[in-house]
């Protein structure tokens, strides 16, 4: 690890505390994962703390990241639920997938989180130098047992383009196609042919930003089987809160 860039990046200790948002099995109704969403040490909002991350100090606040994520979702009872954890990741501050990793790995023996049940997710708003090498990161990852994710599908610098080159093993909807679904018939339209692609693809599809029961009821019936948002839980800080499915009722009535 001596010869990797980040490791002579200087030391920056953030003060780090963890969000924790359910993804929910709307088949089981259980937690299928939960988000690490980075907060400060007293709930300050991630734009707070994100702007305190520079080009010089990005490795660190990335590793950082990944031990308070794990760190604080065994404390707040993860390993008791079975689901997975999901990880947001910084793939400008990866500089060798395999050295790289093994801080995450030692901290999840340490505390006893299955590293099999570890998802590791980036977003397709950060512009990236390099594509073949975050290619080789979720490759890597991969190999290793991870499984990866691509955050904010439908927004940002790609979109189709992007997933050409960087297949991951999940895609999570942005929500600017989940907003208002039940009365677009364009989202409906986009959404379903999504869908169809990714069932194809053996990619796992998950809906964020879901807020209203009639999003809720849209997805289910066009298949999508995971969701997020402020209908089925908010984050819990530095706890894992509880979840609910909108009452049985309503589902059905999809406009």
């Amino acid at each position: 690890m001596s010869g990797c860039q980040g490791c002579r990046q200087p030391d920056t200790n953030f003060d780090l505390a963890m969000a924790f948002q359910p993804i929910v099995d709307i088949e089981t109704g259980r937690a299928w994962a939960y988000e690490a969403l980075v907060r400060g040490p007293n709930g300050e909002d991630a734009g707070q703390v994100l702007a305190a991350v520079t080009e010089a100090n990005r490795y660190a606040f990335d590793q950082q990241c990944r031990v308070a994520a794990i760190t604080q979702a065994v404390a707040a009872g993860i390993v008791e639920t079975g689901a997975r954890l999901s990880i947001n990741f910084l793939p400008n501050a990866v500089y060798s997938p395999v050295a790289c990793i093994q801080l995450t790995l030692k901290t999840a023996a340490a505390v006893g989180l299955p590293t099999d049940r570890l998802v590791f997710e980036f977003t397709e708003n950060e512009e990236f130098a390099d594509t073949a090498h975050v290619a080789n990161i979720i490759d890597t990852y991969r190999r290793m047992g991870f499984a990866t994710a691509l955050d904010d599908f439908g927004a940002g610098h790609a979109g189709l383009s992007l997933l050409a080159r960087l297949q991951t093993d999940i895609v999570k909807l942005d929500m600017e196609l989940v907003r208002d679904i039940d009365t677009s018939q364009p989202r409906r339209m986009i959404v379903e042919g999504l869908i169809a692609m990714f069932a194809r693809m053996n990619i796992v599809v998950v809906a964020e930003g879901i807020e209203t029961t009639a999003e809720y009821e849209t997805l289910r019936a066009l298949g999508v089987r995971y969701m997020q948002g402020y209908l089925l839980a908010r984050p819990g800080f530095r706890i894992l809160p509880p979840h609910a499915l909108p009452e049985p009722a309503s589902i059905g009535q999809v406009a």
